[in-house]
């Protein structure tokens, strides 16, 4: 599919000293954060408004409900999983991966009581190995992760086999290329609706968040059947 973000397997390996390769490196620490600057890009994700406020949307638009289950793909310095923890109000489950152990160690410190108490499962995982967590979900959400997938609509109809009938799976994408417009988070909008229904989720619907450029949310749903 087509959102504008460099497949994980495609970002160039480069030498931070090299013409032009600062830059591509320190785009790649976002990608896949490691050591110390990995670190600073994981700050730099948890402090961003944009990014704050993009996470938190769209975990409010699943309307969480006590005693609920939720996976997440990719969950960075964990903005997300603080944001899901409140509704499921202690009685539910939260399951997530990234394939950085920096994200890990951030998120966990952020999430510290969730996972001391067994109500927040964190593992280093990609979305290709995607450990067993024991329980369907009621939802899966990947927010700005997609772009790195490989093979994204061999991966959603995996994790639509990881939902209970009726569970959702939410993908938020944010532009974040140099001259992005509201055109192109549109084109990211027909891709992810397609890659959905190809993927065998119904009833699927768009969400816009008027960032700059604006964000999109589509959700699927898996069926009753």
């Amino acid at each position: 599919m087509s959102t504008n973000m460099p497949a994980r397997t495609s970002v160039p390996v480069t030498v931070p000293g090299s013409p032009g390769g600062f830059r591509t490196w320190l785009v790649g620490q976002f990608g896949h954060p490691r050591g110390f600057w990995g670190k600073v890009a994981g700050r730099i994700m948890a402090r961003r408004p944009s990014n704050r406020g993009r996470n938190i949307w769209t975990i409010d638009l699943l309307g969480l409900r006590p005693g609920q289950r939720l996976l997440e793909i990719g969950f960075g310095p964990g903005l997300a999983l603080e944001r899901a923890a409140s509704p499921l109000d202690g009685s539910g489950f939260i399951a997530a991966i990234d394939h950085s152990r920096v994200m890990l160690e951030q998120a966990t410190r952020r999430n510290g009581p969730h996972v001391a108490a067994s109500r927040m499962a964190l593992r280093v995982a990609s979305v290709e190995t995607i450990p067993d967590f024991g329980v369907p979900f009621d939802a899966i959400v990947a927010i700005n992760t997609i772009g790195f997938w490989p093979d994204a609509t061999a991966r959603l109809r995996e994790l639509r086999r990881r939902l209970v009938p009726g569970g959702r799976m939410a993908v938020t994408v944010q532009p974040r290329s140099k001259g992005a417009t509201r055109r192109m988070t549109d084109r990211i909008r027909r891709d992810l609706e397609r890659d959905l229904r190809a993927s065998g989720y119904v009833s699927i619907t768009a969400h816009w968040l008027e960032t700059a450029p604006p964000s999109v949310c589509v959700i699927g749903v898996r069926s009753e059947a």
